[in-house]
């Protein structure tokens, strides 16, 4: 089956280049902001966030710096790398790693919840990949199934616009706010107490991997208060319906109410590889039967710059908002703050970049990861080129950018209905 693009043409309010991306079509909105689909002078992809003019203030701009610094500060094989940024442009903007894959929220609403043993894997991975950040002082306080990119190389983090320095009392936001997703958030978190720990993490991953085995998160309402009145009264217990059992134990344990009687990072990656271990696999075999079960058949992105007769890929576009998936069935997750009078906040997220059917290599099935473009150079993480000095490249309008635009607008033509 030919993959879905979720990439919808730019419109007519929408920048065309910034800071020396050239940008082909929209990958993902929120309230904040929108995500583009970029291409750098050297032709690498890249997701380009823009925050919109009509939110641009100067608490946004310290938000939005703040994010870029925290990012510039993060590596790991599992994290989508910072390319460059301009936190202090007329639209503020940066652009990151382009992951070409499904987020977890639209894949689990597209094929159903992984088995057991890709979960492990899955926990096995992230959780290595949040011990490396907490390792680098940080917290990311917003893990959540939109954040968690399929990507041809294995899962990446996205979206680290909430992470904090660990232990730190500072904060941007007014009091009495909690900021977050409230469906995958710790207590201590959704109650507003300072200062969190690694903890908040263990909590969120644990509710990332209920939804993977299972659908679901672990506590679903109606209404966001009555959402936060369960997510912080002990009394009402996480909802582990469908959850394979063996997993059980593991789940229990880091959705525990109170941070002490969570497992540490460490431990959990412990506990996936005994339950992997367990059905007479190495945790690398799981890890690569998990790629192969999440990756696309063939190089979306590849196919939509290729320049060629018109026997491009099958593609659907998407008019409107692109905010992530939630399962069938299911209203999107709010991002919102505690309590009455609380603020609702949605940082615009990277989205699910494009991403195919599983392939042909199913669970049972070793096989090697996909290839992936490689990132820009580390060196143009600084941040320190801005959009408009005279050391950016002049807009570009390459032939490939062209085909690909064009193809975008005749696909959306083709889905709208007149």
């Amino acid at each position: 089956m030919r993959p879905h693009v979720h990439i919808a043409p730019l419109g007519p309010g929408d920048p065309t280049e910034l800071g020396g991306y050239e940008l082909l079509g929209r990958i993902g909105q929120g309230g904040m902001g929108q995500v583009y689909l970029g291409e750098s002078p050297g032709g690498e992809p890249a997701a380009v966030k823009v925050i919109k003019p009509s939110v641009v203030d100067s608490e946004t701009r310290m938000r939005f710096a703040q994010e870029v610094e925290i990012l510039k500060t993060i590596w790991g094989a599992r994290i989508a790398a910072l390319l460059d940024a301009d936190p202090e442009a007329e639209r503020p903007w940066l652009a990151t790693e382009y992951v070409e894959g499904l987020d977890l929220s639209r894949h689990v609403a597209a094929h159903g919840p992984l088995p057991a043993l890709l979960t492990a894997a899955l926990g096995a991975t992230l959780a290595e990949a949040l011990a490396t950040v907490h390792r680098q002082g940080l917290l990311h306080r917003d893990l959540k199934p939109a954040n968690v990119l399929l990507g041809p190389n294995g899962p990446k983090v996205i979206d680290f616009g909430l992470a904090v320095f660990a232990e730190s009392t500072v904060s941007l936001t007014a009091p009495h706010t909690v900021v977050g997703t409230p469906s995958c958030m710790p207590p201590e978190q959704a109650n507003g107490e300072r200062p969190l720990t690694p903890a908040v993490d263990v909590y969120a991953l644990g509710a990332v991997l209920l939804f993977a085995a299972s659908g679901h998160p672990p506590y679903r309402a109606d209404n966001i208060h009555l959402l936060f009145h369960q997510v912080t009264d002990p009394a009402v217990a996480p909802d582990l319906s469908g959850a394979p059992d063996e997993l059980v134990t593991l789940l229990t344990g880091m959705l525990a109410h109170r941070p002490q009687d969570r497992p540490d990072l460490a431990e959990v990656v412990r506990r996936c590889r005994a339950l992997i271990e367990a059905q007479g696999l190495k945790v690398a075999q799981a890890r690569r039967r998990l790629t192969a079960y999440t990756a696309a058949p063939t190089h979306i992105l590849d196919d939509l710059l290729a320049v060629g007769p018109a026997s491009g890929p099958h593609v659907r576009a998407e008019p409107g908002p692109l905010a992530s998936s939630s399962p069938a069935g299911a209203a999107p997750e709010p991002s919102a703050g505690a309590g009455a009078g609380a603020r609702a906040r949605t940082d615009a997220t990277p989205a699910s970049d494009a991403r195919a059917e599983a392939g042909p290599a199913g669970p049972d099935q070793d096989a090697a990861p996909a290839r992936t473009a490689a990132p820009l150079s580390p060196g143009r993480a600084s941040g320190g080129q801005r959009s408009g000095g005279s050391d950016r490249p002049s807009p570009r309008s390459s032939a490939q950018a062209r085909i690909t635009a064009r193809r975008l607008r005749e696909a959306y033509a083709a889905s709208t209905p007149f």
